[in-house]
């Protein structure tokens, strides 16, 4: 007997998964999201990405919670804090009517639990945590306030909190095997208090959920009695479905001319809201001969922006010279950023003092953008002696390899989202030397850049925090740590039969409590 096809299991797969045809969606109540990356977790505290954002959001709750455009944050777990007047103490006051979905009360002890199992397993958002806090500091001062003791006066701490997702500790410490955290179980299990309980998982498929009724938020007159996200690489495959109305929304960053085939439909509506989601490659700073500033400014140079910009995003995007948003705090207005000059290229590319090789760029599977951005520079770099091979991938494949020094690609052009509205959520974590091995995937150490990046973490002066964000910001620009090109706006297809999307910077519309079919 023949063995059956990749294709074949796959579809095998879907139908068991779905157990309904995509139509039957309606019948249901179900919304259907077709999405660009894996799902091949659904622990909170290993992932850290937007591509993956629907499980955090939906299957679990922070202490506070980030709403709206721009961003604010709202109480969630928590009701209110204080801050001790040497700025290393916050106390949170938690809601006393919060279930976990197996009916457990949520206690501070689940919150201590939940941070100690971050630091522990330093994966996913422990790399904001780790450089501010130590094991043990998180403290149950009764059973419904929780406290956390720093090492150090902290600038974001406060914006950080709706990233501790809390888990059930008693049931988690069920699922534990020789101090694992329960990481195998977690990956395919859901203990969470969230809007949603985990009803179906495939890591080949997606997840489904459905509605948490005894949630402590509540519920509005209508809300989403299921939602299942669905794991769809091929940018067709989501558009016609979104026009067939197989899917209710999808990928609010599809390159324009996808976004304009939507358009066209009857069947979908196009959300749009500025973002602060910064396009750019990933350069691997400590690798030869990207270790020479020469190269780097050489490659620089050798990006054509405008060409990007007018041509493949058809000017939906606007330039942006640095890694900070141009519409937030801290990044340096009159910087006009590298441009597109292969003269200047050359001139630089003969400072280079070691062999120059080819380089590899790894782009991301079903993220169209990335793919166009790597063959464009692919063509530009031959134009000055510099051969480029292309390696395509799925998210979590690309994610993890830029996370170990030796495995990361040479470039890796990717977005850096919007996770707390601070520079240091851009500049900080990109090329702060703290964030090594975490979101700082470039490599990238630099005393003077180090020391700014460091004093603007501690100080409570917002316009002593802007200033040394600025300077670091020209220090990491001067030595062409990146190549950054554009500053992004959201473009969010939806069904016309779907109302309440709240979009956030932070979580991209993806937070499905506030929808409702009409």
């Amino acid at each position: 007997m023949m063995p059956l096809s990749a294709t074949r299991r796959a579809l095998l797969a879907f139908a068991a998964f779905a157990l309904v045809a995509p139509g039957a969606a309606h019948a249901a109540d179900r919304f259907v999201y077709a999405n660009n990356s894996n799902y091949d977790t659904l622990d909170p505290h290993t992932v850290f990405d937007t591509a993956r954002v629907a499980t955090r959001l939906n299957f679990y709750d922070g202490l506070y919670r980030w709403a709206d455009n721009p961003p604010r944050l709202i109480p969630w777990l928590a009701k209110s804090h204080t801050v001790s007047e040497d700025g290393l103490v916050w106390t949170f006051k938690l809601r006393d009517d919060v279930k976990f979905h197996d009916g457990t009360p949520m206690t501070a002890e689940d919150v201590v639990y939940s941070m100690e199992r971050m630091l522990a397993l330093g994966l996913g958002a422990s790399v904001l945590f780790k450089p501010m806090m130590e094991p043990g500091t998180t403290k149950a001062v009764d059973t419904h306030t929780v406290s956390f003791r720093l090492k150090e006066p902290s600038a974001i701490f406060g914006s950080l909190v709706p990233d501790i997702y809390v888990v059930n500790s008693k049931l988690l410490k069920k699922q534990e095997k020789d101090g694992d955290w329960a990481q195998p179980w977690m990956t395919r299990n859901v203990a969470g208090t969230g809007s949603f309980k985990l009803k179906r998982y495939d890591p080949a498929v997606g997840f489904i959920g459905e509605r948490f009724k005894e949630h402590f938020a509540g519920w509005g007159p209508k809300s989403l009695d299921e939602i299942e996200f669905r794991t769809v690489l091929e940018t067709n495959t989501r558009v016609l479905g979104m026009i067939k109305g197989d899917y209710h929304g999808t990928d609010g960053y599809l390159a324009p001319d996808q976004i304009e085939r939507l358009r066209q439909s009857p069947n979908v509506k196009i959300l749009e809201e500025e973002s602060m989601r910064v396009f750019h490659f990933a350069i691997h700073n400590d690798r030869p001969p990207m270790n020479d500033v020469h190269f780097r400014k050489a490659l620089a140079y050798a990006f054509d922006y405008d060409g990007y910009i007018r041509d493949i995003m058809k000017g939906s995007v606007v330039r942006n010279p640095t890694i900070i948003p141009n519409n937030m705090w801290g990044a340096p207005k009159d910087l006009k950023g590298y441009t597109f000059d292969l003269e200047k290229a050359k001139a630089e590319l003969a400072k280079v003092k070691g062999p120059i090789r080819p380089l590899t760029i790894g782009t991301l599977a079903g993220f169209s953008e990335t793919e166009q951005a790597a063959s464009l520079f692919q063509s530009t770099l031959r134009q000055i002696g510099i051969e480029v091979k292309i390696e395509s991938a799925p998210w979590p494949t690309v994610s993890s390899r830029m996370r170990n020094r030796e495995q990361q690609y040479d470039m890796v052009p990717y977005w850096k989202s919007t996770y707390y509205a601070d520079p240091n959520n851009w500049l900080g974590e990109l090329y702060g030397s703290r964030y090594i091995g975490g979101g700082n995937v470039s490599y990238y150490k630099n005393p003077e850049a180090d020391k700014r990046i460091e004093a603007a973490l501690v100080s409570t002066d917002q316009e002593e925090r802007k200033r040394l964000n600025e300077e670091a910001a020209r220090i990491v620009f001067d030595e062409a740590a990146g190549v950054w090109i554009y500053n992004t706006k959201w473009f969010g297809p939806y069904s016309t039969k779907v109302e309440g999307i709240r979009f956030s910077p932070i979580g991209n519309g993806q937070d499905m409590r506030w929808a409702y079919f009409k």
